[in-house]
């Protein structure tokens, strides 16, 4: 029997303000493959206050981590990726929080050569477009915006998020071709129930 692994997904879906959902069905689809599909803690959320990144999150709200005299509730890593390269992040915070991304390239890239992943390939997320050197590029999990140089820009794949204590983060360029790229984390606690 071969090991079980579980992938985990995200997304926003947004509606116009002045409307309200009635209903949300789900409908998972599969084509040409076989075995055992399991499907757990479906979250869905309503509003802007942030709820929580992980699995089965207990009732209650999130807030800013408050840290220690010797610690800033925000946390910031900043490095030169060649090729690919896995860094490592310590969240300092309770929880698992969203993860803010720029990359910043040192010459093009091609279309399709930038991607990010948890650990081994979770929650990955690839960009269509190419890049020019020193493009900002940024994808934000604090207000869910993917921009280029300021402006939208397209993805494929899921916002990224930094789990308790250190996390694992794959970022792959195309080959022989480097890049600045900067983390920012706003680490979080639980912030108890909302009433």
């Amino acid at each position: 029997m071969g090991r079980s692994s579980f992938v985990r997904l995200a997304e926003v879906i947004n509606k116009h303000q002045e409307k309200r959902v009635v209903s949300v069905t789900v409908k998972p689809t599969l084509t040409d493959c076989s075995g055992t599909l399991w499907i757990t803690d479906l979250m869905l959320q309503e509003g802007m206050p942030v709820t929580g990144y992980m699995p089965q999150t207990e009732d209650g709200y999130l807030a800013k981590w408050d840290g220690d005299a010797e610690n800033e509730s925000f946390a910031w890593y900043n490095g030169i990726v060649r090729s690919e390269a896995t860094v490592i992040l310590f969240n300092l915070g309770e929880t698992s929080a969203g993860l803010d991304i720029h990359l910043y390239p040192k010459s093009s890239l091609a279309a399709g050569s930038v991607s990010f992943c948890q650990g081994v390939g979770g929650q990955q997320v690839s960009f269509p477009n190419a890049l020019k050197a020193e493009d900002d590029l940024a994808l934000l999990a604090s207000t869910r915006e993917c921009t280029k140089n300021g402006v939208p820009e397209k993805k494929e794949g899921f916002y990224q998020y930094s789990a308790a204590w250190d996390s694992h983060h794959n970022v792959k360029l195309e080959d022989g071709k480097s890049a600045r790229v900067l983390f920012e984390i706003q680490q979080m606690q639980d912030g108890g129930v909302k009433f």
